[in-house]
């Protein structure tokens, strides 16, 4: 990769546009870039890095910083790189994100986003390839074959970090080796197999737990049965599990067998003993019902002779209760006989009582009483002459609702027509007040539609004649600010100047005393470190103290660098107070404050006039609006109301007409009643009355019927059942309870003898007897005695199987706790095997365990780097010492336990002697570190596929060398070029200006940096 052309534009320390040719520069192979301190030597290496990867190194990667502070505030920052690879021809140009100032914007800036803009040259035309930051950013990363951090790496080489490099111990290369090669994976693959193991020693130690608890439990469970591996005939040892685990189970199979024995043999004694008391209790039972029944028979003995009395009053009831029926009949039929001709009775007097007073009763014939009651023919006859009459009036009665519905409609139409003729009234006068309403508003809306036709302009006009004020009041505090903040920055310039005025005299001064110092230090005899003469003729006289001149010289450079820092702040706050008071200026901030504020009172008049002749106009036309609806709606409403006044006039004539012809045609039917209603529920009622009548005759007729055939039926049964009449057969009858009390009691006699009769045949009482007769009775308390000792007995044999099953539970269980525990540790062992080879590997990796030199896994992939990069070192570093030293890697132990693999030794050619990095002096150094970077730069080369670096940068250090040294060095780097290699140096050392005529200058002034070539000759 070559670089051809650089532009930078309000880019760091440069407030223009500055261009550098490298073709120029690369005529000549090797040229300088050198300036001040803070000119911007590396912001031009920082552009570089930014044209190609859209970043920079380090901790200037913030794109919003990267923007000039000196550049004027509108000037956009970019950076165009014109470069070649792989015999390609491309120009990239970007621009950071950055503040534009904007005319408009709330708070005067708007944010510009980053761009990029990639093209190649091709047939002599720039053809666009990619307008996208990361697409172009990944086709030049793939075409350089280089990411960022290689390309600082290889192309700027850090000639800082590797002189530190070079002095600090085996263990501190670590961290920059590793960022320099990213071997980031194989730390990764250290701590994935540290983890892996730790994952495999977790996974024994939870199986370890596992079988720990597999034989506390088997302890717990032996422990119940009562096995103690200490107290025991055998010799157990606890620390092997599995042996233990058998002695556990054999153990409790021999427990077990003793207590099933112990079980059999109570459950023996346990059932005699209850075989015998069931014998006892059935014996005893059996006497005791015994007892029982013989204490029945004697009371069934007693009560045979009322049993018999019973039997006989129940017989006698059984003959008279035949006849009950024809009794209870006869007396039904009486009382009934005796109802039935009270109630005729009674409806005969209602009915004549009634038709005293009721028309249509005395208007009936043969009503007249006669034996006891009306004629019952002449009742039928009056009901159906009221019957008939009651159906012509039913027929008749939707016409009397139908007058009744007629006067009502008479009555509405009636207080419709008053309703309408107040209310058409009412709406004329309305109408008339609205038009009148109308017509005024109509000859008001011309004069505010002309006031509020420029609203939106007078409105707008104001908020921008506010706004403006707004502005001219920050631009005029903005000015204030700017030149307050102008006077307080020429103040510190002045102050800056002096001071360093004052400085640079004081080292003039130091360094005029110089000779005086070294003139010091001579004695008579002693060879002059300068010269090497013995002899010191003439010495400089010693002006003054060297000390005092040393202290004055750091005192006035401090002063002078604080007062810099003063003006670089002041500096900066200056341009973004010019910035925001340019800002505010072209937003019109510039104007007089007395014709903004004259101008925006009258703006604002302007637009209130505006805006209530709108609000005015608005309120008239929707008024005018509402008025023509509601005039509309009256107009429609009036004739409507004039049309339906005729049609209610005409329809209260027909209603009158026909409600007075129905009236006049019902007026003979209601006779004298309010309606027909009335007269229908008069023929109802009388209706009834003789319907009562008529029914409690019948009634009386059935009742004396049925009187005389009961009568008939009991005086032919009495003979049959043995009585003479039916007083006789009353006597004897007695009531369902007395009955049923008689019959319960000779039932319940007759069974119980016949149960007796039967219990003393059966075999209980007939072997109870026999063993009263041979054994007597049992014996009082034997029995009880006998079944405590048969309770107790199943207690202990309970007890005894409760034992057995616990005892073979255990065993069964410690069977399977020595199965699982087997089980496990079988499955243990690959998990233990693997955990001890992975623990091993890591420990192997981490530097640790049987890796003696306790280099890890990353420190053995950086050594074998390091050993390329020493060899590359190496070949530059015999250059530069005129073949005396080379760079040689070393992996010796290190002492103490340290971590080996990473030293670096410098080998004396010249002696043999192998010594460390930190014995060398300063320029030795230099030329050590100098020959690594290159070295290192040869070794990411070739990591990186071989690619053609054409232009390579070398950062400051030359100071420390004398002139043979730097002459050496010199040399080295000339050689660089060969194949064409443009190789720039970034040096402040004046023996380097002279050396190297081609040089890219970086000039530092108060208004930003500005670059210069230069390729002559000096005289």
């Amino acid at each position: 990769m070559r670089i051809h052309r650089l532009e930078i534009s309000a880019f760091g320390p440069f407030a223009g546009t500055e261009e550098i040719d490298f073709d120029r520069l690369s005529a000549h192979g090797l040229f300088l870039l050198n300036g001040a301190t803070g000119a911007g030597k590396t912001s031009v290496l920082d552009a570089i890095c930014f044209a190609l990867y859209g970043s920079v190194p380090g901790a200037r990667q913030e794109g919003k910083r990267l923007r000039s502070d000196h550049a004027e505030a509108g000037a956009e920052p970019r950076v165009t790189c014109e470069f070649s690879a792989k015999g390609r021809h491309f120009e990239v140009s970007r621009t950071p994100a950055w503040n534009k100032p904007s005319a408009r914007g709330k708070n005067g800036f708007t944010e510009q986003k980053a761009n990029t803009l990639l093209r190649e040259r091709v047939d002599g035309t720039w053809v666009e390839k990619s307008g996208r930051n990361d697409e172009a950013g990944a086709e030049i990363t793939a075409l350089l074959g280089m990411d960022r951090d290689q390309f600082t790496r290889v192309v700027m080489l850090p000639q800082g970090d590797f002189a530190a490099f070079l002095r600090s111990k085996a263990a501190d290369r670590l961290a920059l080796l590793q960022s320099l090669f990213g071997t980031q994976r194989f730390e990764a693959v250290e701590q994935e197999l540290g983890r892996k193991a730790a994952a495999a020693r977790a996974e024994v130690e939870t199986l370890n737990g596992e079988l720990a608890l597999l034989v506390a439990r088997a302890g717990t469970e032996a422990a119940g049965l009562g096995i103690d591996p200490d107290g025991g005939s055998e010799d157990v040892s606890q620390d092997d599990p599995a042996a233990l685990l058998d002695w556990y189970g054999r153990e409790a199979e021999a427990a077990g067998a003793a207590r099933r024995a112990a079980a059999r043999d109570a459950d023996a004694a346990a059932a005699d003993l209850s075989a015998r008391a069931e014998s006892l209790a059935a014996r005893a039972a059996r006497q005791a019902r015994l007892t029982a029944a013989r204490q029945r028979r004697e009371l069934a003995e007693a009560a045979a002779p009322d049993l018999r009395t019973a039997e006989e009053r129940l017989a006698r009831h059984r003959k008279a209760e035949v006849l009950g029926g024809h009794l209870d009949t006869l007396d039904g039929a009486t009382a009934a006989e005796d109802r039935a001709g009270e109630a005729a009775q009674a409806a005969a007097t209602v009915l004549h009582a009634a038709a005293a007073t009721d028309p249509e009763l005395a208007a009936l014939p043969d009503l007249a009483p006669h034996q006891g009651g009306p004629d019952p023919a002449a009742l039928r006859s009056g009901v159906t002459r009221l019957r008939s009459l009651r159906a012509v009036l039913a027929e008749r009665m939707p016409d009397e609702e139908r007058l009744a519905a007629l006067r009502t409609r008479s009555a509405g139409l009636h207080r419709d027509v008053e309703r309408l003729t107040d209310t058409g009234t009412a709406t004329a006068a309305r109408l008339e007040a609205l038009r009148a309403d109308a017509l005024g508003l109509r000859h008001a809306l011309a004069p505010l539609e002309e006031a509020a036709a420029d609203l939106q302009l007078r409105v707008k006009e104001a908020d921008a004649a506010d706004e403006l004020v707004a502005v001219v009041k920050r631009h005029a505090a903005a000015a204030e600010d700017c030149d307050r903040l102008a006077e307080r920055r020429r103040v510190a310039r002045d102050t800056h100047q002096d001071r360093r005025q004052a400085w640079l005299d004081l080292r003039e001064e130091r360094l005029a005393n110089a000779a005086a110092e070294l003139a010091a230090q001579l004695h008579p005899g002693e060879p002059c470190a300068v010269c090497g003469s013995p002899d010191h003729p003439a010495p400089a006289p010693l002006a003054a103290s060297a000390l005092t001149i040393a202290d004055a010289e750091q005192a006035a450079q401090a002063a002078a660098e604080a007062a810099e820092a003063v003006l670089e702040d002041l500096d900066r706050e200056l341009a973004d107070a010019r910035q925001h008071l340019a800002v505010l200026a072209a937003q019109g901030g510039d104007a007089a404050l007395e014709d903004a504020l004259s101008d925006a009172g009258r703006a604002r008049e302007r637009a209130a006039e505006a805006t209530k002749a709108a609000a005015d106009l608005e309120a008239a036309r929707n008024r005018c609006e509402g008025l023509d609806e509601e005039i509309s709606a009256l107009e429609d409403a009036g004739e409507d109301s004039a049309a339906e006044l005729a049609r209610t006039r005409a329809a209260v004539v027909e209603v009158d007409t026909q409600a007075a012809e129905l009236d006049a045609t019902l007026l003979g039917l209601r006779s004298g009643h309010p309606g027909l209603a009335g007269r229908i529920a008069a023929v109802d009622s009388a209706v009834a009355l003789l319907e009562d009548a008529d029914a409690a005759a019948v009634s009386l007729a059935q009742a004396q019927a049925r009187t005389a055939e009961a009568r008939e039926r009991l005086e032919q049964a009495l003979p049959a059942a043995g009585f003479d009449s039916a007083n006789a057969a009353r006597e004897m009858l007695l009531s369902a309870r007395e009955a049923a009390n008689l019959e319960a009691a000779v039932r319940a006699g007759r069974d119980e003898t016949a149960r007796l009769e039967e219990l003393f045949a059966g075999e209980d009482l007939v072997l109870a007897a026999a063993e009263l007769a041979d054994q007597g009775p049992v014996p009082a308390g034997a029995l009880e005695q006998l079944r405590s000792e048969s309770v107790a007995a199943l207690d202990a044999a309970r007890e005894a199987g409760v034992s057995a099953g616990l005892a073979a539970s255990s065993a069964r269980t410690l069977a399977g706790l020595r199965s699982r525990y087997s089980e496990l540790a079988e499955a243990g062992r690959e998990p233990r095997e693997r955990a001890a080879l992975l623990t091993a590997v890591a420990e192997a990796a981490r530097g640790g365990g049987d890796n003696s030199y306790r280099m890890s896994l990353n420190s053995y992939v950086l050594a074998a780097r390091l050993e390329q990069v020493a060899d590359a070192a190496s070949e530059r570093l015999i250059g530069m010492s005129d073949g005396r030293y080379t760079l040689q890697h070393t992996d010796a132990k290190a002492s103490r336990g340290q971590k080996s693999g990473l030293g670096l030794e410098v080998v004396d050619l010249w002696t043999g002697q192998r010594r460390d990095t930190a014995t060398l002096s300063g320029g030795e150094s230099f030329m050590a570190s100098l020959s690594l970077a290159l070295g290192l730069a040869d070794v990411v080369q070739m990591e990186s596929g071989g690619v053609d670096i054409e232009t390579l940068f070398v950062d400051e250090g030359f100071g420390s060398l004398d002139e043979q040294s730097l002459e050496q060095v010199m040399d080295a780097l000339e050689g660089l070029r060969d194949g064409g290699r443009v190789v720039g140096l970034v040096s402040h050392v004046a023996e380097m200006k002279q050396r190297i005529t081609t040089q890219l200058q970086v000039v530092k002034g108060r208004n930003g940096s500005t670059l210069h070539i230069s390729d002559e000759v000096p005289a």
